[in-house]
């Protein structure tokens, strides 16, 4: 994109090449010249606590403000999920907060799709655009909402996002990241004992992570209590790749990318044959387990058979099992990863049922079952739009997400024609579809055929610059969100509190979608009394106005109280005002907080003391060993190996795996320079023997190539990675030219990952594509 302003300031524009035809002035944005600026000694100083945005764990800080600029950040000690913590990322929030290339005003498209033209515009004039086009679109398809999809892929803000395009717009379609992310992890879980769960790593004394890197992808207090009392508990991680977990544990095992499965089959297998299993717990909470014992045992699933698949010897496979279950807290970790494999809903069900086979749930150092403070969900009054017809996305899959559905099922049916009704619209929230999703052709392919395309984010992204419309959020620190209830083990309610003002004309998710409800919602209404034949009889009894209001068809019936309001009422009347205060104050309130809350050692802190802490709970459930909704559709019922799962890699290719480096949140803070400074770029690993074979060495320009596309990359040549893989890490090469720190800097996996998903969930399967890799241009001092 390219960028043209005629009304501001010219460092505003440095590093903006989005061309933009300004037809309207505003009023100018002072931000500061440098993030790092010294502090000062003014009295006009605020330490305003909010909660982080940068990556998923939503640590809390505190923003120290000056004259309404940010110039620090540190981390909050009453927050028991972040334990008084905030990683480079947390700090390097300022620079998302004041970083150049921001979209700063909205924007509409004056080229053609992709190319960057755009002309600035008010909010009004954007809003008329979009709701021209959505009457125009809605009376093609004669009032039938789901026309309209809509997709967010931050956590925060999620549930109103849909409580606006799905309760009150009427769209079933709605998308998320959790069909490219771990589905298959909370169905597995949810499916097995009934809860999601909550991972004890700290009360754990040997901890099994298989395919996780938490020291190199996620640095959150669970990875820090991995690394705590190393003395007291064994670490034990299986990666094709030595991550820097690997390096970090007690025992490292290679294995084969795929083959996780068939050492839990394997554990598993040591377990039931040596009756080293946990009987009481067995007994009282399990459901078929005579069926999974006899379904194990009769499959013959050996240490000596899972040498055969993982490559990992029948002795290390054994001791490791004798080991997990005479361990007194056990932990194999459920994981934070996107779907690697065909049979991830496998593995985590296989991963689960160790876990409960041990005893590890509902009790200390296993999967934590615990006592969450509800919140009352906010009531919205949704119409009922006779035309509307159902999501389509989960045809073909067996359990799937309702709320998130199937990314890639999705894309196929409407790129190929298949889906029972047309698509024509898309609004897309801090998505990144055109980087975060297998194929990205096929990505482009689905967004060129839609008559209208809106993106809310902060950024110029590669799927901003693919919008009609684009309406500039403005970022974390600068808005208040609904409070929001955290943790199980140790509850507790946070609330991202606004730091700073917005800066140019960016608005808050709240505030843009009032301003679109306000715009759409008589219009919108218009159309459904054409074509909704039970809103007709309605207005026949009891009259336009009052069908309109006691329908729901205000569209920004949400809005009528800021956030600011929203929170106070909902706090007040379910937890007190002393709870208000602390949240606005300290940005977190729990039940006892003041009596349980002291600092331990310098800077340690105990946030609810040993027995008031939620290891178990009196609660009934099953551990779930046979799914016969598995069966009915032609799945097995119980964890099984099926050949297909076998590690088969064509000679002369290599198996490409994914992850990414903890600097980076996916491609969500891939242009923020601070970050940058730490991690320039991405590189090609590759095994150092295979490189030594195609004549390839370290810094040589190599080009990788699927059956889908190819990128070229600076290798990496080690002996940390398996000999028949290549890795590098996610969230690298922009295509918009605006985004001036990761403009093709590096290289996209998603150019390369073949667009397969599992049919149990509809997940993205990451590590199921092959690749040549060649030599391109050697080093210069190669």
């Amino acid at each position: 994109m390219k960028v043209i302003e005629t009304s501001r300031r010219r460092f505003l524009q440095s590093s903006v090449v989005l061309t933009v035809y300004a037809t309207t002035s505003s009023a100018l944005t002072f931000v500061p010249d440098s993030v790092t600026q010294p502090t000062t000694s003014t009295k006009d100083i605020a330490k305003i606590p909010f909660l982080c945005n940068m990556c998923r764990n939503k640590c809390a800080g505190i923003g120290r403000v000056e004259n309404n600029i940010l110039t620090k950040i540190d981390p909050n000690p009453l927050f028991p999920k972040s334990r008084n913590m905030i990683c480079p990322k947390g700090n390097a929030g300022i620079q998302a907060l004041y970083d150049e290339d921001r979209l700063k005003y909205p924007l509409i498209r004056i080229g053609k799709r992709g190319d960057g033209k755009y002309k600035k515009v008010t909010w009004n004039e954007a809003y008329e655009y979009i709701k021209d086009k959505l009457v125009k679109i809605l009376e093609k398809e004669k009032d039938n909402r789901s026309t309209i999809a809509y997709c967010n892929g931050e956590g925060f803000n999620k549930d109103e996002y849909i409580k606006f395009f799905g309760n009150k717009l009427g769209s079933a379609n709605f998308l998320d990241e959790g069909s490219i992310c771990l589905n298959t992890k909370l169905g597995a879980t949810v499916l097995t004992i009934g809860d999601v769960g909550e991972m004890d790593v700290d009360g754990s004394d040997y901890v099994v992570i298989v395919g996780a890197n938490r020291y190199e992808s996620l640095i959150t207090p669970d990875s820090v209590d991995m690394i705590k009392k190393q003395s007291k508990r064994k670490l034990v991680v299986l990666d094709p790749r030595v991550t820097v977990t690997a390096l970090k544990a007690d025992e490292y095992l290679p294995i084969h990318p795929g083959t996780d499965l068939a050492l839990c089959l394997a554990m598993t297998y040591v377990a039931l044959k040596d009756e080293l299993y946990d009987k009481e717990f067995v007994k009282r909470y399990f459901k078929d387990f005579d069926k999974y014992k006899e379904h194990i045992l009769k499959e013959n699933y050996t240490p000596k058979w899972a040498e055969s698949k993982t490559h990992i010897p029948a002795k290390k496979i054994e001791k490791l099992a004798k080991e997990f279950f005479r361990a007194k807290n056990p932990l194999f970790y459920l994981g934070r990863r996107s779907v690697w494999a065909k049979n991830d809903f496998q593995l985590r069900r296989a991963m689960v049922l160790l876990n409960a086979l041990a005893g590890s749930v509902n009790r200390k150092g296993g999967i934590i079952l615990g006592k969450q403070i509800k919140l009352p969900p906010e009531e919205v009054n949704s119409p009922l739009y006779a035309n509307a017809k159902e999501r389509f996305d989960l045809d073909g899959i067996v359990y799937g997400s309702n709320k998130g559905g199937s990314w890639l099922n999705f894309r196929d049916k409407v790129v190929n024609n298949k889906a029972p009704y047309s698509v024509r619209a898309m609004f897309i929230r801090k998505h990144n579809l055109m980087m975060n999703m297998p194929n990205i052709q096929k990505t482009k392919k689905m967004l060129d055929m839609m008559d209208l395309v809106v993106v809310l984010d902060t950024m110029p992204t590669d799927t901003a610059i693919m919008a009609d419309v684009i309406l500039p959020e403005c970022t974390y620190l600068e808005r208040e969100d609904m409070v929001v209830s955290f943790n199980k083990l140790e509850p507790s309610l946070a609330l991202r509190n606004q730091v700073v003002k917005p800066l140019y004309e960016s608005r808050s998710m709240q505030d843009i979608l009032k301003g679109l409800g306000e715009k759409l919602s008589k219009p919108l209404f218009e159309v459904s009394k054409k074509f909704d034949e039970d809103l007709q009889d309605s207005i026949k009894d009891v009259g336009e106005k009052k069908a309109f209001e006691d329908g729901g068809y205000d569209l920004a019936e949400l809005y009528k109280k800021d956030i600011s309001q929203r929170n106070k009422e909902l706090i007040i009347k379910n937890f007190g005002k002393e709870a208000y205060e602390s949240l606005k104050q300290n940005g977190v309130w729990y039940p006892h907080m003041k009596e349980y809350h002291k600092e331990i050692f310098n800077n340690f802190y105990q946030y609810y003391p040993e027995d008031k802490r939620f290891y178990t709970v009196d609660r009934e459930f099953k551990v779930n060993c046979y799914l016969k909704k598995l069966k009915d559709n032609g799945f097995d019922p119980m964890p099984s190996w099926r050949d297909e799962y076998d590690f088969k890699v064509a000679k002369n290719k290599f198996r490409f795996i994914t992850g990414r480096y903890v600097m980076f949140t996916q491609s969500a803070t891939t242009n923020n320079v601070m970050l940058r400074d730490l991690m320039k770029t991405n590189h090609a690993w590759i095994n150092n023997k295979k490189a030594q074979k195609l004549g390839i060495k370290s810094g040589d320009m190599v080009e990788i190539k699927s059956s889908i596309g190819k990128v070229k990359l600076k290798a990496y040549c080690t002996n940390k990675i398996h000999p028949g893989c290549i890795w590098f890490a996610h969230g690298f090469d922009s295509k918009s030219d605006s985004m001036t720190n990761s403009f093709h800097n590096g290289a996209n996996d998603n150019q390369i990952i073949e667009d397969k998903f599992e049919k149990i969930y509809g997940c993205a399967t990451m590590h199921e594509t092959d690749v040549e890799v060649s030599l391109i241009k050697k080093a210069k001092n190669g």
